[in-house]
């Protein structure tokens, strides 16, 4: 499926990421694209992000870098002066960040760390996003609120439980024609009914 996406979908992030050469722990899933700016200044917190997401410019995804507001100073001291280097703490973080399958990050979004998104989220272009964010959810703002969900409850389960991005590639290409359709209970009846003929589905 490389080859089919090549033309449009620049770059691909996993590969972006290894020739980068990125110190932190991270794991991509396949066909995912776009180039965000990770900041990381050394703490332990890594970066998960699913197959099939798309995302947009300018998006930047914060692993750490919180000043320490619990401190008398939140000037990092330890960090600049060497006097200080023997105390830990600063920079903090809240945690890695995972991001699910087929999420979009709208442009110039930026993802705080310790944030998890649910898969098939969306995220509004210049939305702050400081908490987690359920799967199908599409949310926006400073800091990020929900603004509304894709589907229906029913629906959403029944997505996560297909999974449609673990299918192989050929199984993706055959069911084009419902994976890109507003219908989506007809999407998930062929699911259902294929799923229920062969096991290769998936």
């Amino acid at each position: 499926m490389r080859n089919a996406y090549a033309a449009a979908i620049v770059p691909i992030t996993r590969e972006a990421f290894a020739a980068a050469g990125f110190a932190f722990r991270h794991t991509i899933g396949e066909y995912t694209y776009g180039m965000p700016e990770v900041r990381w200044w050394g703490e332990d917190a890594g970066l998960e992000i699913g197959r099939y997401c798309s995302i947009a410019g300018n998006v930047t995804i914060m692993l750490g870098g919180n000043h320490r507001v619990d401190w008398v100073t939140t000037f990092p001291f330890s960090v600049l002066d060497p006097k200080a280097a023997h105390i830990s703490g600063h920079p903090a973080t809240n945690g890695g960040v995972r991001i699910g399958n087929d999420v979009w990050l709208g442009e110039s979004c930026r993802i705080l760390s310790g944030v998890t998104i649910g898969d098939g989220a969306c995220i509004a272009a210049n939305a702050l996003v400081v908490d987690d964010v359920p799967p199908y959810a599409i949310v926006g703002g400073v800091p990020a609120r929900v603004i509304k969900m894709r589907f229906s409850p029913e629906q959403i389960s029944a997505l996560r439980e297909i999974a449609w991005w673990n299918w192989s590639p050929e199984r993706i290409r055959a069911a084009y024609d419902e994976l890109l359709s507003s219908d989506i209970d007809a999407f998930i009846a062929l699911a259902h009914r294929v799923g229920a003929e062969a096991t290769v589905w998936r």
